[in-house]
């Protein structure tokens, strides 16, 4: 098991059995706090074949390279990171993409995982990245007809592919909650239950330049279904739009820059895929960045209070 120090103790995490253990009547010295973020999310790419209007990924040309990828998970995996999230964009359509997982496995003790709309999980692929990817997130918005409209995809393909998924590595269930997906959520979970989902991601739809956020209606609706809901899928929810909602975070003093950031597609450091401040990874390297990223993030909440 992989070992993090932390505020609230010391925090075990086994990467293929999704366990964690936490330590909590061990409490190392501030000095001795893991440096790098818990999770890190990073869009290999801006690429992708779907036009969602309500997507917030940049639409700009960008790609990484593999050894841009792997010089900073080797960091990030030394300085106390457990696990990272592949996106973009759609990562399966990095040219490498199968390579950055198998290396990044092999040469980390991180959680490989990765968010994709599933329609280009083929037998080949699964073939490449079983063993080394442990979680895959798929993008589902609302079933059958609701799914097609704004997918531009057939939804029993999705299907097929979650099945085929499903018998190779432990996957989970995403969707954007609007208008038009909120009164699918019954049948989004029931789905979700049938292919032996892990979790279902809530993710309240966020304003970008061409659509607004989770209308009021919309947001109560959720927060109803979500109080009535007794299914066996585990449900989370985006940190974005947990107002409202009954949620739970077992380390509650581990947060932003020590909980999660985010590295964009031309390899730019932010604290989220929502943030402003971006730091560029330069040849010092990605806990260098970090650093100042925390200074920057710093003198911003002290401009505020």
């Amino acid at each position: 098991m992989k070992l993090r120090n932390g505020p609230h103790g010391v925090h075990l995490f086994d990467r293929d059995t999704g366990i964690n253990v936490l330590l909590d009547e061990i409490r190392p010295d501030r000095n001795a706090w893991s440096k790098a973020p818990r999770q890190v999310s990073i869009a290999l790419l801006n690429l992708c074949d779907l036009h969602c209007g309500y997507c917030y990924a940049p639409k700009h040309k960008a790609c990484l390279t593999p050894a841009q990828v792997l010089a900073w998970l080797q960091e990030l995996d030394q300085a106390g990171c457990l696990g990272v999230g592949f996106g973009g964009g759609e990562p399966t359509l990095h040219p490498q993409f199968a390579d950055i997982c198998q290396q990044a496995a092999a040469n980390t003790q991180m959680a490989i995982t990765f968010t994709t709309h599933g329609h280009r999980l083929s037998q080949g692929l699964l073939d490449q990245l079983q063993g080394a990817v442990h979680f895959v997130r798929v993008s589902v918005d609302g079933v059958d007809a609701t799914y097609e409209r704004l997918r531009g995809r057939k939804f029993t393909a999705l299907r097929q592919n979650l099945d085929r998924l499903s018998a190779r590595i432990r996957l989970g269930i995403n969707v954007v909650v609007n208008q038009h997906t909120v009164a699918e959520l019954d049948q989004l979970a029931a789905m979700a239950a049938d292919v032996g989902a892990r979790e279902l991601l809530l993710l309240p739809q966020q304003p970008t330049a061409s659509v607004a956020g989770l209308d009021a209606t919309s947001c109560q609706q959720l927060q109803d279904w979500v109080s009535s809901y007794d299914g066996p899928v585990r449900l989370a929810v985006s940190e974005a739009g947990a107002d409202g909602l009954p949620t739970c975070d077992p380390l509650p003093d581990e947060r932003g820059l020590q909980a999660y950031a985010h590295i964009d597609a031309t390899g730019r450091l932010r604290a989220s895929s929502y943030g402003t401040a971006a730091v560029a990874i330069e040849h010092t390297g990605v806990m260098h960045a970090l650093a100042r990223l925390r200074t920057i993030s710093t003198i911003q909440r002290e401009a505020t209070t």
